[in-house]
């Protein structure tokens, strides 16, 4: 059983940077892929980024690709998700999660994930 808590949320200025860092305890996460989404009020939940076992593949939502980049330290039990060029728009709570599957086609979808954090929230202000 693995327990997930992300930290680095916060308010930030438009075009500015945050990275947030998702913690993982109570197992090890170099055998799961490990995820963000985010949801923002008003709106569905919104996959955000996926990183493979191995940290060799990731996939990104069309809406970050070039701005977040997701990456892990294995060693760490760790997720990262640094994201620049942050936009008024990308205000929301974000969510670490974690799966073991290899599905990857299926990563947009939220019951493909077996663990979820807390969530943290990130705050945009024009």
């Amino acid at each position: 059983q693995v327990q997930l808590v992300e930290s680095g949320g916060g308010l930030v200025q438009a075009g500015g940077s945050l990275r947030l860092s998702c913690a993982a305890s109570g197992g090890t996460i170099s055998s799961y892929a490990m995820g963000w989404f985010r949801q923002a009020p008003g709106k569905e939940r919104e996959f955000v980024a996926l990183i493979n076992w191995s940290g060799d593949r990731t996939f990104y939502a069309d809406s970050v690709k070039g701005r977040f980049t997701i990456s892990r330290d294995n060693a760490q039990n760790t997720v990262y998700l640094r994201m620049n060029s942050l936009k008024p728009e990308d205000t929301a709570v974000y969510y670490c999660v974690a799966t073991y599957k290899r599905r990857y086609d299926l990563a947009r979808q939220a019951s493909w994930y077996d663990y979820w954090g807390q969530g943290t929230q990130v705050t945009v202000s024009s």
